[in-house]
């Protein structure tokens, strides 16, 4: 495994990061909400850098896995500029940006600021808008936020759970792409659990609609779950990669 670095992003938070050096373009992984550079698809990624001889990048956004700062501080254009600001230090030239479930909002977000570095997209049950979209909020929770507090949902993938925040909620509001055209040349590949009970694979759709690029394709599992981490899903995550042009 890679050594976990840190860099500073200019205010004294130190952000993590796992480099592993070799042949571009540099494959960049983005984790999803509260999850970190720690999980299954990042570790395998990682091996599977390092095999082939690809320079891969793995990180964690401030507040999250290894990387200082508060998590309740966290916004999707926060963690966009943190993973950006790593991807700049540590990254040069051309980049292919692997976004899982949030990861693939922040994706998108940083196909926009870095232009032309950005030769593909993959998204595996990429879930852009998911605050406009998936939380289906009460009005019970609305009241809370409403009072500046935060609310929190049971999580199914680790004892902790769901926190989200007034701050995230308004942020991810302005941080919406999914109603316009998102201008984006590269190939996209999207990989999408049927069975995903988090993010419906309908939104892989929507963002195939949404972006420009005449090279996008749907990857539908039929029984794929959100975390589409099994050996199978994996093998097709590294095939999905090995054959971008």
């Amino acid at each position: 495994m890679a050594p976990i670095c840190f860099l500073d992003r200019g205010d004294g938070v130190r952000l993590a990061y796992a480099f592993t050096p070799g042949r571009g373009p540099t494959v960049v992984f983005l984790p999803g909400y509260m999850s970190d550079m720690g999980g299954t698809k990042a570790l395998y990624l990682e091996a599977w850098a390092e095999e082939s001889g690809r320079a891969f990048l793995r990180l964690d956004y401030s507040g999250c896995g290894a990387s200082e700062g508060a998590f309740a501080a966290g916004t999707i254009r926060r963690w966009a500029a943190d993973a950006q600001a790593i991807i700049e230090a540590v990254a040069g030239g051309p980049l292919v940006l692997v976004g899982s479930s949030m990861g693939g909002w922040i994706m998108l977000h940083l196909a926009l600021a870095l232009g032309p570095r950005v030769e593909a997209l993959v998204g595996v049950a990429a879930a852009p808008d998911f605050t406009r979209w998936g939380l289906m909020l009460t009005a019970a929770e609305k009241a809370e936020l409403a009072r500046g507090r935060d609310i929190f949902r049971p999580s199914a993938y680790g004892m902790e759970p769901y926190r989200y925040t007034p701050a995230l909620l308004a942020d991810g509001e302005a941080a919406c792409l999914l109603d316009t055209r998102i201008p984006f040349a590269g190939p996209v590949r999207l990989l999408h659990g049927m069975a995903d009970q988090d993010v419906p694979y309908a939104v892989s759709l929507r963002l195939a609609n949404a972006l420009t690029s005449t090279d996008v394709r749907v990857h539908l599992l039929k029984t794929g779950d959100h975390r589409l981490s099994t050996p199978a899903d994996l093998a097709l995550l590294a095939a999905t990669l090995e054959a971008l042009p």
